[in-house]
């Protein structure tokens, strides 16, 4: 009984359920309740709210409500002392841990303790890249996700760039293919003239700046409004790794796309093809890619028409076919014929 009240009532007395609420109020109000009224609220027994009348077993009588408040008052009141008792062994125990953390600060290199360090709010993350910038003097690698950059961006790091710039560091930059349609970035490219090098890729990892392959900085949430300072030499290898790897399968600003060997299709849609083989969503897809899920759509819209395709699902067939999906294609793509070929475009 016991056993199956508090798996079926998990409550306590000081919020009945609805049914007990109903049959402690009818035995207060009447004096005593049937045991056959409290088969489905064994609750009631099991917080001693009622308990076998005396003179006859088949019945429960109600303990009355002012015991019941007086019970309440001194669990709460237990509670209560029993908080401030833990209060206060958390107290004693944070001095302690707290000299102990001084003892070892004092102890421990002074790089140690800043390995890794969060950055709170945008105006300390501005503060800690001019810190770097400043102590910057060979090399500056970055990736930047996303799509076209906006002014606003270019701008925001442009007095650091220039900076560099003045020095002589070199810098790198990844980008996505779609970032090659922006005219800020360009205009970028060209005030910054040989001291930046960019290259694009159809997708990149998020954001990276690492200077001097010695302290990296990465976004800690999803708005970048807090982000990692990187120092451990570990860390920092591994992301300039990653860096280097990216930095080898992407393709100059100054060279143009590849083309894809099937016509009407472009360099985006091929890669759109290839993600949408991958089973990923529209949304996902234009993430990646840097584009508006608008566009992405509307890239697919022209990839149905090019391949021929219905459906979606016959669009996955079709892009399969031609080897789009990026596997060996089972039908070649000039042996594909669409109803009415679109006319050319400037994708």
């Amino acid at each position: 009984m016991a056993g199956r009240g508090a798996e079926e009532h998990p409550h306590g007395a000081d919020r009945l359920c609805a049914a007990g609420d109903r049959v402690y109020s009818r035995a207060v109000r009447r004096g005593r309740v049937s045991r056959t009224d409290v088969e489905q609220v064994p609750c009631l027994l099991e917080l001693a709210l009622l308990h076998p009348d005396p003179d006859d077993m088949d019945w429960l009588v109600p303990t009355s409500p002012q015991e019941v408040m007086t019970r309440l008052l001194r669990g709460v009141y237990d509670e209560v002392s029993a908080s401030q008792r833990r209060v206060g062994s958390a107290v004693a125990a944070f001095e302690w841990y707290a000299g102990l953390g001084r003892q070892l600060h004092a102890l421990a290199a002074p790089a140690e303790g800043s390995a890794i360090r969060v950055l709170d709010g945008l105006s300390r993350i501005q503060a800690a890249m001019d810190e770097a910038t400043e102590a910057c003097t060979t090399e500056v690698l970055t990736v930047q996700p996303g799509g076209i950059r906006r002014e606003a961006e270019l701008t925001e790091g442009l007095h650091r760039a220039l900076a560099l710039r003045g020095r002589g560091v070199r810098m790198r930059d990844l980008y996505t293919h779609v970032a090659r349609h922006g005219q800020g970035l360009l205009n970028y490219l060209e005030l910054m003239g040989d001291t930046v090098e960019a290259r694009t890729l159809d997708e990149v990892i998020d954001r990276l700046i690492l200077f001097d392959r010695t302290v990296a900085f990465i976004p800690a949430n999803a708005d970048r409004t807090m982000a990692l300072e990187l120092r451990h030499p570990a860390l920092v290898g591994y992301l300039v790794t990653v860096f280097e790897r990216l930095w080898r399968l992407a393709i100059p600003l100054t060279a143009p796309l590849p083309d894809t060997g099937i016509e009407g299709i472009s360099h985006r849609e091929q890669s759109i093809a290839a993600l949408l083989a991958e089973g990923h969503q529209d949304a996902v897809i234009a993430e990646r890619l840097g584009i508006s899920v608008r566009t992405c759509r509307a890239h697919i819209a022209r990839l149905s028409e090019t391949l021929g395709a219905a459906s979606r699902t016959q669009l996955g067939v079709r892009i399969a076919q031609v080897g789009l999906d990026g596997r060996p294609s089972a039908v070649s793509a000039t042996a594909l014929t669409a109803p009415d070929p679109p006319s050319p475009t400037v994708r």
